[in-house]
């Protein structure tokens, strides 16, 4: 049994979705049919139960590479094998607004932890494409846009430096946020599968870019959107794997 995840293996799925609050695992646990608590320790809450007949489970990571990587890193040691995150991020790019959906293709690692583990080597941790070719597939069906791009992973949220926002979007980030790079490099590392789908709730930047977050009320409406859309996109993946196995 890990440390910090007071599971054994089984427990969880294996395609558990990521999430930083509490109350969005909570939020999806309500999706799940037959969900029940697999782990409450630290306050990181884990769930498992149901969509559409398939098993799916959810897990906080906390805030941030450091928290999010003991996590991943013990989820492995349970045998999970497909990381989904659904988060928020601040937009920077071009034409990038509030309330839109980023699909990050890859995470710059701006963060130390990712950095740690790469011990000064060159690295931009990826996603599965696949994930990615059915989101597409299954935002078009639904009407959703989503921006394919890639995202820089940081350990500062209110960062002081004013330029610092204008440096990543020369280099033509989408977006900023804070686990991203962690979980895809561990996905990387491990031959597992992993996507991150992010939901703009600001556009950072200063000056006449610059605009408050948007209404609690909108994030939950945006958020929910999000959240169908990607159980979609798992129970697209679990039933191709099932055709593939069928064939094989």
């Amino acid at each position: 049994m890990p440390i910090h995840i007071r599971a054994e293996k089984g427990d969880y799925a294996p395609t558990v979705l990521l999430v930083g609050d509490p109350g969005r695992a909570e939020r999806i646990s309500q999706l799940l049919k037959d969900s029940k608590p697999v782990n409450k320790n630290r306050g990181l809450l884990g769930y498992t139960g149901t969509y559409n007949g398939k098993t799916i489970s959810v897990q906080t990571t906390g805030i941030g590479c450091p928290s999010a990587a003991i996590v991943v890193e013990e989820l492995i040691q349970l045998d999970v094998e497909r990381f989904v995150r659904i988060g928020t991020c601040g937009g920077i790019g071009e034409g990038v607004k509030p309330l839109d959906i980023v699909a990050a293709v890859a995470a710059s690692p701006y963060d130390g932890t990712t950095r740690t583990y790469l011990n000064g080597e060159s690295h931009s941790p990826y996603a599965t494409f696949e994930i990615l070719k059915i989101a597409s597939d299954v935002a078009q069906e639904m009407g959703i846009s989503v921006n394919f791009g890639g995202v820089a992973s940081v350990d500062v949220f209110y960062n002081p430096f004013p330029d610092y926002v204008e440096k990543l979007r020369e280099k033509g980030i989408t977006a900023v946020e804070m686990e991203t790079s962690l979980i895809y490099y561990l996905a990387n590392r491990s031959k597992k599968e992993a996507a991150s789908f992010l939901l703009v709730s600001d556009i950072v930047g200063g000056g006449e870019e610059f605009t408050k977050y948007v209404t609690d009320e909108d994030l939950v409406r945006g958020m929910d959107r999000l959240i169908d859309l990607v159980l979609e996109v798992v129970k697209r993946l679990d039933l191709k794997k099932k055709i593939l196995d069928k064939k094989s």
